[in-house]
């Protein structure tokens, strides 16, 4: 039988280690994928350490996934052998109650399994995917370039489109890394006026070279203050992982401003009073479905959009991943499995 190779966290906590497996089979309703490029993201955390009760071990990570269909099993349709597609971690839905449809895959109990998570993902050369979790990828699209879109991509993308902004209006965002470099570009390019908020200046010109019209440097300026200045933000989008950062920007929110929480930082305390007199929000978002993921894709596709990565070989799955939770890569971090 032919083998696999994957980087594998036995127990929560322990090291990630390199297997070969036998080639597993697709079930049905699911497909076979040979990955090309699998995105090391932050959120792979909740399985390495085990931040997440219940899940079962060992457990292959991964849920920026791009690949290529090279098996498929009993009652798939719509699908063909050598299709490029994705994979975030929305693992797949049953139908049943809609709630996956709607991106509440959390209230369903009936969801196939968040990628990389409760199901196996893609720090391997091979994983099984649940028919419905597939996205088509246009075939022009880097592997690695897009890879990233699936997760970090999908996130920020949707945050934008789901923020009350039109074209024209106020969007600030908030972090200029992993996160904060996506959702310049695509707010620039959905007619967004942008405003990059970061620490110092020293990514000042990258930011602009990305689209931003405006740059607030929050070391040196009250970043609510320059936000309100320029007639308050119709939506900020909050990519930080620091929660006083966040606090900070909050008053920078305009009438009927909404702020978008994509960065996990816990406990948030706002001025609700502030919010009370804008009529303004403070609301979370999380990643995004199937389908969102291909119009992620799609509209990056057709305007140049791509992520900035550090590349490592899957055997180097360790490394990647201690320096993505260093914080210290630019911008984000992927995985190529090569031939």
């Amino acid at each position: 039988m032919s083998k696999m190779r994957a980087m594998i966290v036995l127990k929560p906590g322990q090291p990630l280690q390199m297997q070969e497996r036998d080639l597993p089979e697709p079930g049905a309703h699911e497909v076979r994928i040979k990955v090309q490029a699998c995105g090391v993201c932050h959120s792979d955390s909740v399985t390495v350490e085990g931040h997440m009760p219940g899940l079962r071990y060992p457990r292959i990570p991964g849920h920026e996934v791009i690949g290529l269909i090279d098996a498929i099993g009993p009652d798939v349709g719509g699908w063909a052998v050598g299709a490029r597609v994705g994979v975030g971690w929305f693992g797949g839905a049953c139908g049943y109650c809609g709630n996956c449809r709607r991106g509440d895959s959390f209230a369903c109990e009936n969801m196939r399994g968040a990628t990389g998570v409760s199901r196996d993902g893609g720090y391997a050369t091979h994983m099984l995917v649940h028919a419905s979790a597939l996205a088509h990828v246009p075939e022009a699209m880097n592997s690695v370039e897009s890879a990233p879109l699936l997760c970090a991509g999908i996130t920020t993308f949707n945050a934008l489109r789901h923020c009350g902004a039109a074209p024209g209006d106020l969007v600030a965002i908030q972090g200029v890394g992993g996160l904060g470099h996506l959702g310049i570009q695509f707010a620039a390019r959905q007619g967004f006026r942008t405003v990059a908020v970061n620490r110092g200046r020293d990514k000042e010109q990258l930011a602009r070279s990305l689209g931003a019209h405006d740059y607030i440097d929050s070391a040196a300026d009250d970043p609510a203050k320059a936000l309100q200045a320029m007639g308050g933000a119709k939506a900020i989008i909050a990519t930080v992982t620091n929660a006083e950062a966040m606090q900070a920007i909050a008053g920078g929110l305009g009438v009927n401003g909404t702020m978008m929480i994509i960065g996990a930082v816990g406990a948030l305390t706002v001025n609700s009073l502030d919010l009370l007199g804008k009529r303004a929000a403070v609301k979370g978002w999380y990643s995004g479905t199937a389908s969102d993921s291909e119009d992620t894709l799609q509209f990056s596709q057709l305007n140049a959009i791509a992520s900035m990565n550090e590349v490592f070989p899957l055997e180097k799955a360790q490394e990647a991943y201690d320096r993505m939770m260093s914080g210290k890569a630019r911008f984000r971090v992927v995985l190529e499995m090569g031939a």
